[in-house]
């Protein structure tokens, strides 16, 4: 048992490593868009059902040269995403109403 508790240890702490890459990442792909929101035109750019397309197709074939399962990559890009969409639907109404 002991091995085990050891073992899970040392993958939860690992765990914690990369979720401090991940976030710090995020931070950045959120400062990235905030910065695109001014610059799109609408509603309609700021969904931009087209990008969102090729950076599933992207990302589901980065997911698959790199091991991953690319529906799992796929689910969680597209939550991702929609989370951003969401923060720049408010940041581009609050830069365009005033």
């Amino acid at each position: 048992m002991k091995d085990t508790t050891s073992a899970l240890a040392g993958i939860r702490a690992a765990i914690d490593e990369l979720d401090a890459d991940l976030v710090r990442l995020l931070a950045r792909r959120e400062d990235l868009v905030r910065r695109a929101a001014p610059l799109k035109t609408d509603g309609h750019s700021v969904r931009a059902p087209e990008r969102v397309a090729q950076v599933v197709a992207r990302v589901r074939a980065l997911a698959d040269e790199a091991g991953a399962d690319p529906d799992l990559v796929e689910r969680i890009y597209r939550d991702m995403i929609q989370a951003y969409i969401d923060m720049e639907t408010v940041e581009h109404r609050r830069l365009t109403e005033g």
